[in-house]
């Protein structure tokens, strides 16, 4: 699913949709035509042509829209989600996970899912980001915890603070001191 450190570059990759998918309906068609002629009942020629022929067809149209509109490309420079391009250049922070027992969304929760579809794709799961004119994206991938480790990385890597945390200037517990920032747990009490 990911490639790291492959020599050309990439430093992590999702094909979207892979082409071996292609097959699996004729293979389909063709097991049952091997079994039509063992069984030494009528073979349906035609028919298991036919529907090899057309699911292939069907599969073909989806493998190319995957490949297009939800693979996922990371190299030193850029991060490329669909068919958009985002310079790393670009990136100021990649902000932390949402937190799970929060009952708030976070700011980049509800922004714009990078990539021309309207929303982050199904199966994938969304990383915020904070570009350097302030407003938030997200990213998105099936292995988001993998997608995030190398952005987080490429973002060191580029501004040369490798080792330092680049979620730094986001809000978390480290301006106060007891933990509690003021807040309410979901029950109403004091943190």
């Amino acid at each position: 699913m990911s490639y790291v450190g492959d020599g050309s570059g990439i430093l992590f990759a999702e094909p979207g949709a892979r082409w071996r998918s292609v097959s699996y309906g004729p293979g389909l068609c063709l097991i049952i035509l091997f079994l039509e002629v063992v069984t030494a009942s009528a073979v349906h020629w035609f028919a298991l042509i036919f529907c090899a022929a057309l699911i292939a067809g069907f599969v073909v149209l989806q493998v190319i829209a995957g490949r297009r509109h939800v693979s996922v490309e990371l190299t030193d420079s850029i991060l490329r989600e669909g068919a958009e391009t985002l310079p790393l250049s670009g990136i100021a922070a990649v902000l932390p996970e949402r937190d799970e027992n929060s009952w708030d969304d976070e700011d980049w929760e509800s922004a714009r899912a990078l990539g021309e579809l309207s929303g982050v794709p199904r199966r994938r799961g969304g990383i915020g980001l904070r570009l350097v004119d302030g407003s938030f994206v997200q990213a998105w991938a099936k292995d988001h915890p993998g997608l995030r480790a190398a952005l987080t990385e490429a973002l060191d890597r580029q501004r040369g603070t490798a080792g330092i945390d680049s979620t730094v200037g986001t809000t978390d517990s480290v301006d106060d001191p007891d933990g509690t920032d003021g807040r309410h747990s979901e029950n109403g009490v004091e943190r």
